[in-house]
């Protein structure tokens, strides 16, 4: 049996684990999503015309898709009296309630933290803001926002021209921190009894990716790096090559012991004897002859057959691949990692799940993203509404959707 065949008879960890999530694009809907595939019930309360990323376009089209699989759908008028009784039945019965709106927004509608541990004090409340307490803590922001303002941005692109990363990385990092602290809140609950607060924050996730950067100023006497374009290697080949069937293969040789394999199976034996290159170092120091001269060498070879040498010695390689290309990837096909999934709308599909095992246990996709008010007569039946009660929340335009 291959390793990634196995499977195990290991309970969800949050099985048995209520979540209310009231959230809307992709900080929220990420942490719902990481907790859902964990095992626990989270059940998506939207307004009754939907959550108005079901309605994106352009970049944002999947964002609903993708981030609320294996949720259960409540579309509900909160804002009625109808509505925000069922609402505060629901939360009375929740382990946790994971809420990504305004700053003091929720604590308008009476739905605060200070308002429900009145109501439920084994609450985990999970609030994800721009900011964490502090000066800008009242300030809205944004994924793009913060790579801007953590200098993320400013990283990524070459001097002069900032560029925010190719998805929403900011947004998903504080989802998962939001996740972790919630399940620790969980833990610390089962000792105490008691829920509590857990915060996450968009711009704290963006400094925590820039420590690393932070760390080489102070280690540089306070010089900054440049930008990731413009950098200086710690490797002297480390970077995109191209093939001679036109395709492009990102090439990392970062060790001695790599480069003597790389000089043996490309044949290349006058470079392993030539002493400038003795060492990463020095090889470095020689990078504006050295590049040039290795880039002619794999530039005699097409992409599968520089991707095979590569292979045979043992060093880092890969092609420059566009995410659709990822449906049909070997490896992900092969292990499992892309779940096939209906999104709303009836589109078929494969996404990915989440990136770990645990004693052979794979975080599964139990069901497709909701349709709007998917699960409403099933949710109100749980907290003891009857029929009739249910109908007369629909008939006063209560549920979606309408």
């Amino acid at each position: 049996m291959q390793w990634w065949s196995m499977t195990s008879a290991i309970t969800p960890p949050l099985k048995g684990v209520r979540v209310v999530e009231l959230t809307h694009t992709i900080l929220g809907p990420s942490c719902g999503m990481i907790l859902a595939d964990l095992g626990a019930e989270v059940i998506k309360v939207e307004p009754v015309d939907g959550d108005r990323t079901r309605k994106l376009r352009g970049f944002g089209a999947g964002f609903f898709g993708y981030f609320n699989r294996n949720k259960k759908s409540l579309a509900l008028d909160a804002d009625a009296a109808e509505g925000r009784a069922a609402l505060v039945k629901l939360l009375e019965s929740a382990d946790v309630l994971i809420e990504n709106f305004a700053p003091g927004s929720m604590a308008k509608r009476k739905l605060g933290p200070a308002h429900l541990e009145k109501i439920n004090p084994r609450l985990v409340y999970c609030s994800l803001k721009g900011f964490l307490p502090g000066p800008y803590e009242k300030r809205p922001a944004l994924d793009e926002v913060v790579q801007m303002m953590g200098g993320l941005a400013y990283m990524t692109g070459p001097s002069g021209r900032p560029l925010r990363a190719g998805t929403s990385v900011v947004d998903i990092m504080g989802g998962i921190f939001g996740a972790f602290g919630t399940v620790l809140a969980l833990k610390q609950r089962d000792r105490t009894g008691k829920g509590g607060l857990v915060e996450s924050a968009l711009f704290e996730s963006v400094v925590f990716l820039m420590g690393q950067h932070l760390a080489i100023t102070a280690m540089n006497g306070g010089a900054a790096p440049p930008p990731m374009p413009e950098r200086v290697s710690s490797w002297a080949v480390y970077e995109i090559f191209a093939t001679a069937d036109g395709q492009q293969v990102f090439i990392g040789i970062t060790s001695d012991s790599q480069w003597k394999r790389f000089c043996e199976i490309f044949g290349q034996q006058e470079l392993a004897a030539d002493p400038r290159l003795a060492t990463n170092n020095l090889r470095i120091e020689a990078r504006p002859w050295l590049v040039p001269k290795v880039a002619e060498v794999f530039k005699r070879h097409d992409r599968a057959a520089l991707e095979q040498l590569c292979l045979d010695a043992d060093i880092s390689f890969a092609p420059v691949a566009r995410p659709q290309e990822l449906f049909d990837h070997p490896h992900l096909l092969a292990n499992g990692s892309l779940a096939p999934t209906t999104l709303p709308g009836g589109v078929q599909t494969r996404l990915p799940l989440l990136p770990f095992q645990m004693m052979g246990w794979r975080p599964p996709l139990v069901s497709d993203p909701p349709e709007i008010g998917q699960h409403n007569d099933e949710v109100l039946a749980a907290l003891g509404y009857d029929a009739t009660a249910i109908a007369g929340l629909r008939t006063g335009k209560m549920l979606g959707p309408i």
